[in-house]
């Protein structure tokens, strides 16, 4: 199990990677799943809405559909969204839960969010860009979402 000093500094490292700002990944981390790298969680509503095609046409089964259907680790990516990213076929969704594969997916999609949002992430956001690809990153149902990570920015921020 590693300790939170050493998964800081993973998800540092693959943020720096990413082109991202660290301290924006470990305010993500720190509201996603509190930096339990075992976090998990259902979500019924993508399932249907986004993964429910899939299995229906026999793409895929119903283990697959549902490990999809949930987020995972650090980031809580969700499996869908991992694969689409491209996690491998090959690859058991849950192993989003080893920290250095949930940070490396988690930071390859924080990455196309800002994408989505026009934006340059490699330095600290700007207020309104951020709050734009974390909308695009929550998927726009939490509208507090955005303030509810940059507040946590401080306690990352480079010594």
């Amino acid at each position: 199990m590693s300790s939170l000093p050493q998964l800081v500094a993973l998800a540092r490292a693959a943020a720096a990677a990413h082109g991202l700002d660290p301290a924006l990944v470990c305010a993500v981390v720190e509201q996603e799943s509190a930096w339990n790298t075992w976090a998990v969680r259902y979500e019924p509503g993508f399932l249907s809405r986004y993964v429910a095609p899939l299995y229906t046409v026999g793409k895929i089964g119903a283990t697959e559909a549902y490990t999809r259907a949930m987020s995972w680790g650090l980031m809580q990516v969700m499996g869908q969204v991992a694969r689409e990213e491209g996690l491998p076929d090959a690859t058991s969704i849950p192993q989003l839960c080893d920290p250095a594969t949930g940070l490396e997916y988690g930071c390859r999609v924080l990455r196309a969010k800002f994408a989505a949002a026009n934006s340059d992430a490699s330095e600290a956001p700007s207020d309104e860009v951020a709050q734009r690809a974390l909308l695009l990153w929550n998927g726009g149902a939490n509208k507090s979402y955005p303030a509810q990570v940059l507040a946590r920015l401080s306690h990352y921020a480079a010594a």
